[in-house]
């Protein structure tokens, strides 16, 4: 996966925190503000999934050249 979208997500996702966290600091619309973390959660986690590494059982098949 591209790096920049990883980046992406991950500057979005540190604005939807901070925001979220703003707006119950606030005390305006606590719905919005805990939508807003768990937004930034799924985001987070979805960044975290795709770094995992796969493992070698899951690796494409390598053509030999045995002729």
């Amino acid at each position: 996966m591209d790096d920049w979208l990883l980046s992406i997500l991950m500057l979005a996702g540190a604005a939807l925190l901070v925001g979220g966290v703003y707006i119950l600091r606030k005390g305006t619309n606590r719905k919005q503000g805990l939508l807003m973390l768990i937004a930034a959660a799924v985001m987070f986690a979805n960044v975290g999934i795709w770094l995992i590494p796969a493992p070698q059982a899951n690796a494409p098949v390598e053509s030999s050249n045995s002729d």
